[in-house]
């Protein structure tokens, strides 16, 4: 197995020479930050123990849940196929976490502000912090055993850590990949089947706001000032990774490792796509669809990156430009 790969850069680092602050806003966040750290080592119960059946996460959130593949299987291999689809969930989520710790000890050197380099600051201990609980949770109930880093996952990260524009960094990861993180981790925290698990998920949520919230802060300047080259860069660069991102969240390796040959796995992608297109989904699947949507559309928005001119390419991947209520 790969052990980690290496990845060219040309980073710009930033070196500040006068340290007085000059964004509120920002300073608030990082002083929220420094209130809101907490310890992956002692303040989640990690001695609770697993109750049910042995499975980690609702069994609907598994894409053959109520199909006649699912019908098929043992009550054993039920449980163990919960359990494979969670190992490459939280397999995705502790790679996403450890790519972010690297972008964000970039974003660190790249942006110019003294508030914006301190609350980075605070963002890379987070990010350290959500790798270090993910991993400790993979030890305690997955036996130290992870999926191979998906090929989606790697090109988003080699991308954004190659890429030279902190606002493009940004847009990236804190606009896409942090807005479908916090809906994914809040839809575990409300359907797990593991009290530990939830307990990780919210913790991590009080966090993942706060990243948001960074993006939210410092890019609407930047987009209104650009030139129409950097804006029309920008928009591209968040169509790249809305693509990436959503596009690649199939959990191949798990229904590879139940030994489901690839005219099974075909069938279940068609399945999946069916069901998605006529809105004929669980209930979890909805409230993370709609959640993950209605993030995606109101931040890109709220900094000025969603125009008319992509709003195409955002709906070609399902995605409602409607208002929500």
């Amino acid at each position: 197995m790969e052990r980690g790969h290496q990845i060219d850069i040309s980073n710009i680092a930033y070196f500040r020479h006068i340290y007085d602050g000059e964004q509120p806003d920002m300073r608030r966040l990082y002083e929220q930050a420094k209130v809101d750290q907490w310890n992956a080592a002692t303040d989640i119960d990690w001695d609770q123990p697993l109750e049910g059946d042995g499975g980690l996460i609702a069994n609907d959130l598994v894409d053959i849940y109520g199909t006649t593949f699912w019908d098929r299987l043992s009550e054993a291999q039920q449980v163990e196929l919960n359990r494979c689809v969670s190992r490459w969930r939280i397999s995705t989520l502790l790679a996403g976490e450890h790519g972010a710790m690297l972008v964000c000890s970039q974003l660190v050197e790249n942006v110019q502000g003294q508030d914006e380099k301190l609350f980075q600051a605070t963002q890379v201990v987070d990010e350290a912090r959500h790798n270090e609980v993910l991993h400790r949770y993979v030890a305690l109930r997955l036996e130290g055993q992870t999926y191979a880093l998906a090929g989606n996952v790697r090109e988003i990260f080699d991308t954004l850590l190659g890429t030279r524009a902190w606002y493009l960094k940004t847009i990236g990861l804190q606009l896409v990949a942090e807005t479908f993180a916090v809906s994914l981790f809040r839809m575990l925290a409300e359907s797990s089947k593991d009290a530990v698990l939830r307990q990780v998920c919210r913790r991590i949520l009080q966090d993942e706001a706060r990243h948001m919230g960074f993006g939210m802060l410092s890019l609407p300047a930047v987009v209104e000032q650009a030139s129409a080259a950097e804006r029309r860069e920008m928009e591209d660069f968040a169509v790249w990774a809305l693509n990436r991102t959503l596009r690649g969240i199939f959990p191949l390796a798990a229904y590879e490792a139940m030994g489901f040959d690839r005219n099974d796995i075909e069938e279940i992608k068609r399945f999946r796509r069916e069901r998605a297109a006529g809105g004929d989904e669980t209930a979890f699947r909805k409230y993370f669809r709609r959640d993950l949507h209605a993030g995606l559309v109101r931040n890109l928005r709220k900094v000025g990156v969603l125009t008319s001119r992509i709003e195409p390419d955002i709906a070609a991947l399902g995605i409602s430009l409607a208002p929500t209520a």
